[in-house]
């Protein structure tokens, strides 16, 4: 290899420009060929495929279920934890303490208590912020008051 040939050469694992330039490739949103085929060969076929998809999972046949199911249940349920009333960002912390409770006692998954966390944290820090605000337009008031 020679020099200007190393220097040309990108280092191992490296991206390089993916298409020609010029050349912007498919544009966003674009199907592919094998997509589009599909497609057309498919139209006007969905009710026939999605009424023998539900007979054979009545048949007994649980993978079609599964599926089946995965698309008509939604992914997550509504949970019900006791939570104290927050009026300032202090009660997050008795908040906290009640999610970590019912994820103890298993009345939610750790993913479920994880979620009401976050919620109850950022809640917290709307309500330091308001507090934040309401202070710093008293501070102001007085200081125009004085001047």
């Amino acid at each position: 290899m020679t020099q200007s040939e190393g220097d040309l050469a990108q280092p191992k694992g490296a991206r390089g420009r993916p298409f020609a330039k010029g050349n912007a490739g498919r544009r966003p949103g674009s199907k592919n060929r094998l997509s589009a085929i599909s497609a057309s060969l498919l139209a006007g076929e969905e009710q026939d495929l999605v009424r023998r998809a539900i007979e054979l999972a009545k048949a007994g046949d649980t993978q079609m279920l599964k599926f089946l199911l995965n698309r008509i249940l939604p992914r997550e349920r509504a949970v019900k934890v006791y939570l104290p009333k927050m009026e300032y960002a202090d009660d997050a912390v008795e908040a906290l303490g009640a999610i970590t409770q019912a994820v103890s006692e298993g009345q939610i998954s750790p993913g479920e208590g994880a979620a009401l966390a976050a919620i109850v944290n950022s809640y917290a820090r709307a309500i330091d912020l308001a507090d934040l605000v309401k202070r710093l337009e008293t501070v102001e008031l007085q200081l125009s008051s004085v001047g």
